[in-house]
């Protein structure tokens, strides 16, 4: 793959990645950035995102409500998905890969899908609703 060009909106992108934990969707990134750069598209986001993806800058970490998440953290660590609330939190000290594996692994993820402990002290008896 041909190397990037560096510039300030891409430069930018990857730092709002890098300096967040909340393993953000390319909306959320778009919304930051926006103000510092006028002339920002989505298309310009998602297009960056792509790329870094190929390069291995960051990882996909789960379609979550209908939008891909991303990190910027690419260690070795999984992921805690709530289904209620959506957050997208790190699990340090999950081992990968497996002791034994069919074939040659080239990357993998573990992801944990369940309810977060802030919504199951806000709600802890609600099941989540269907929206309409």
């Amino acid at each position: 793959m041909a190397a990037q060009r560096q510039s300030k909106k891409r430069t930018a992108i990857l730092r709002a990645l890098q300096e967040t934990a909340s393993h953000p969707n390319a909306e959320w990134v778009y919304a930051l950035l926006k103000p510092e750069f006028p002339s920002l598209s989505l298309g310009t986001v998602y297009a960056n995102l792509a790329a870094f993806l190929a390069d291995g800058t960051i990882v996909r970490v789960a379609t979550v409500d209908g939008k891909d998440r991303y990190d910027a953290d690419t260690s070795e660590h999984a992921h805690f998905i709530c289904r209620r609330c959506h957050v997208v939190l790190d699990v340090p000290g999950v081992s990968l890969p497996p002791a034994e594996v069919p074939g040659t692994m080239e990357s993998g993820q573990i992801s944990y899908f369940g309810i977060c402990k802030d919504c199951l002290i806000d709600k802890p008896h609600e099941t989540k609703e269907k929206s309409s």
